[in-house]
């Protein structure tokens, strides 16, 4: 659905036209039917990559293609839906006005509008504002109605922009759903965030963006597969002497070891020097209650890829 080939963006800006790369060597593939979430912070990327992928800007060098046309050709723009980051609307029409005004670019009969606009008022939970003006909107009522004009056309591809972005709660839960809805229509959903729960929770691969460049790309058990930064042991100890030399084991490979009765959690972030305490407990014939690993969370596989650092 989308491909990207070494795709670079270079702009010039201020009075002595410096050169800012935006985009470097940006390779990425997006498959029919997935929710592939672009992340990264402010300034990495982003919208500028969506841009290209619409037509409203050219790369300087690379290729784009959506639906198998290069991007921006007017047989692909046909068939894929767009909310802008920051989406203007005509504030004194109605929901409903304004995604009649919206389906008159396309080739749709009076009846199919009709048909269009009830279905997508319904989707959005906006049928009871229809005829409200969108001046008296909210700030996720405007997400939601921009959604429904995206799909209007009934697209096969849909790009959102910060799709999340200032709404609360309940509003980022309302945008989480008709993500899924879509997907469930078997729509491809490609949308950009910095808001890392909502990623974890309904897409299916991701690509993390920092400065221009795409440094990771996977599922998110994928990514967090390759992410344990702690193991666990909990073991039942009775023997006193072991539980001294346990306390100075742990304190001398810098593992943390704390006490409920007789049971202890020996927390380590060095796999290697976890198993030589683990084989100490059991060569001492203690009980093991359990050896186990965390893995990093994607906020914390986020953190440690965009820094370059370890996850703490």
């Amino acid at each position: 659905m989308i491909r990207t080939e070494q795709l670079s963006k270079i702009f010039k800006v201020g009075f002595w036209m410096q050169k800012v790369e935006a985009l470097k060597d940006l390779t990425l593939t997006v498959e029919k039917g997935e929710v592939f979430g672009f992340l990264g912070p402010n300034g990495a990327g982003k919208t500028t990559t969506i841009k290209i992928l619409v037509g409203l800007i050219k790369p300087t060098s690379g290729k784009a293609f959506i639906l198998g046309k290069p991007a921006g050709e007017i047989e692909a723009l046909a068939r894929i839906g767009f909310l802008p980051e920051q989406p203007i609307f005509y504030e004194y029409l109605s929901g409903e006005e304004f995604l009649n005004f919206c389906a008159k670019f396309f080739p749709l009969t009076e009846a199919e509008k009709k048909k269009r606009i009830d279905y997508l008022l319904n989707l959005v939970r906006l049928e009871s504002a229809r005829r409200l003006p969108l001046r008296k909107y909210s700030k996720g009522m405007l997400q939601r109605i921009g959604l429904a004009q995206a799909l209007i056309h009934n697209p096969e591809l849909v790009i959102l922009d910060e799709p999340m972005s200032g709404l609360d709660p309940i509003g980022r839960k309302e945008m989480r759903d008709l993500i899924g809805q879509l997907k469930s229509e078997g729509k491809t959903i490609f949308f950009n965030t910095h808001i890392l729960s909502d990623v974890e929770i309904i897409c299916d691969r991701v690509g993390i963006i920092h400065q221009g460049r795409l440094l990771k790309l996977g599922s998110i058990e994928e990514l967090s597969r390759s992410t344990i930064n702690q193991w666990e042991i909990q073991a039942e100890i009775k023997k006193e002497q072991l539980r001294t030399s346990l306390e100075g084991m742990a304190k001398s490979i810098g593992a943390v070891i704390s006490w409920q009765g007789n049971q202890a959690l020996i927390q380590s972030d060095d796999e290697e020097k976890s198993e030589k305490l683990l084989r100490s407990i059991l060569e001492q014939g203690e009980k093991i209650i359990e050896y186990s690993t965390r893995r990093a969370s994607l906020e914390e596989f986020f953190l440690k890829t965009v820094s370059g650092g370890k996850v703490e």
